[in-house]
């Protein structure tokens, strides 16, 4: 049943039918809407990247960030890491299928942004 809103009589509103659960543009923001998470996305989208390279690409984030973000993104099956080398220790990051699913959503976002020149505060 679709949740509504109710209003009594003193104009008070109340939810009838409140999800129980996040709903699916929720369910979408926590993995696409944490900060960097589409940005690494984005820059995974023609293929392998190495770690060290897509920090240089991100230009503002911390290679700490940058790692916890892979790690989610990882566990969410949106990235694959791929040991390059032991010694020293070399890793390169790719999109799953599933990653690449998001691309024409992060696609949309970036042309809206320049469309609508978005200035952050």
């Amino acid at each position: 049943m679709k949740a509504k809103v109710e209003v009594d009589s003193k104009g008070h509103k109340s939810v009838i039918n409140a999800c129980a659960e996040p709903c699916a543009i929720e369910k979408g923001m926590r993995i696409l809407g944490a900060k960097w998470k589409g940005s690494i996305i984005y820059h995974l989208k023609d293929g392998p990247v190495r770690f060290n390279d897509l920090s240089r690409m991100l230009g503002g984030a911390s290679k700490k960030m940058v790692d916890q973000r892979l790690k989610e993104l990882e566990s969410e099956n949106m990235v694959i890491r791929r040991v390059l080398n032991d010694k020293p220790l070399a890793v390169s990051y790719e999109l799953t299928e599933f990653g690449k699913s998001a691309l024409s959503i992060l696609d949309d976002l970036r042309k809206w942004s320049e469309n609508n020149d978005i200035q952050l505060k």
